[in-house]
């Protein structure tokens, strides 16, 4: 993983860069004491990972340095003193991934920067699993015995129902449906360059459900599933948006917010929730094979550390 530190302040520099090597996190491919000095190509160029940069800078501020980064597709951690509640959701509306506040903590860093970094795998994952879904395929694991595996699989994937809010919504159960019917594709089809496609799910699900192949009756399961699983997702959009709204370092929010759901969409939602215009239509967009694919991800890494 490679990082670029922006701060105006060289302690403050070499302090972060001090903590990254010892915390063997990655390896430091560049300064800059101010914003003005990097763009887009440039951080392309050097090939970075995650961008640490400084709120407060004489020239150009993080936030601006930011707004003129459209389009990075690495993470940004911003730092700051200072530490009110309408500077942080400035800088998560411009795409900031974390927020560190100053002075330094050499432990919050550490576990800011690993989570950064898990995000950021995960992220690359799920551009996998878009481009055709082929980097799941050489990643089976050696079979355990079925029971023990498949029982293990599934507690995990009840554990971030549960984290998320939304394990008594009746989508829940069609939701750890299709996570023990992928636990079971994946371990049959390891040789295949393609996971299948939402549709392939919710198909094989509701025909394993109702035990037929009438076509007639599959297809009303599936639409009254979609529509279940929609309502799920949608309930734990918003137990995220609440939390968010409540405390922005809410370990869940930051776990899960920017993980499950595109963050444009959570602000969205807290906007709602804060204006209370909660009429029971939402202008934020649900992206359901983001969250089923994310979800199956999650659970296989919780249940293998």
């Amino acid at each position: 993983m490679r990082f670029f530190i922006v701060d105006d302040d060289p302690a403050i520099r070499s302090m972060l860069a001090q903590i990254i090597e010892d915390a063997d996190l990655g390896e430091i491919c560049g300064e800059a004491e101010d914003g003005s000095t990097i763009d887009l190509d440039f951080l392309e160029w050097k090939r970075v990972d995650i961008l640490l940069i400084d709120l407060l800078m004489p020239n150009r501020d993080g936030l601006e340095t930011v707004r003129h980064l459209r389009g990075y597709q690495g993470k940004i951690v911003m730092l700051s003193q200072i530490e009110t509640k309408e500077m942080i959701a400035e800088a998560y509306s411009h795409g900031i991934e974390y927020y560190v506040t100053k002075p330094i903590n050499r432990l919050e860093v550490i576990n800011v920067l690993q989570r950064v970094k898990e995000r950021l795998l995960l992220q690359q994952s799920i551009e996998g699993i878009q481009r055709s879904l082929s980097v799941l395929s050489g990643h089976a694991q050696p079979a355990k015995k079925e029971p023990e595996s498949n029982s293990s699989f599934i507690a995990s994937a009840k554990f971030l129902l549960t984290e998320l809010g939304m394990i008594s919504e009746n989508g829940s159960k069609d939701l750890l449906a299709m996570m023990d019917y992928l636990h079971h594709w994946e371990k049959s089809n390891s040789g295949h360059n393609r996971f299948p496609s939402l549709k392939e799910i919710f198909m094989s699900v509701a025909t394993e459900k109702l035990n037929t192949t009438n076509t007639a009756a599959v297809n009303k399961e599936v639409k009254a599933a979609e529509q279940r699983v929609r309502r799920a997702i949608y309930q734990a959009l918003t137990h995220l948006a609440s939390l968010g709204l409540t405390d922005y370092s809410n370990p869940k929010f930051e776990s899960y917010a920017a993980t499950f759901f595109d963050f444009v969409e959570v602000r969205k939602r807290m906007m709602e929730l804060e204006s209370k215009q909660d009429n029971g239509m939402s202008n934020a967009k649900i992206n359901t094979k983001k969250f089923i694919f994310v979800l199956y991800i999650e659970a296989k890494r919780r249940m293998e550390n």
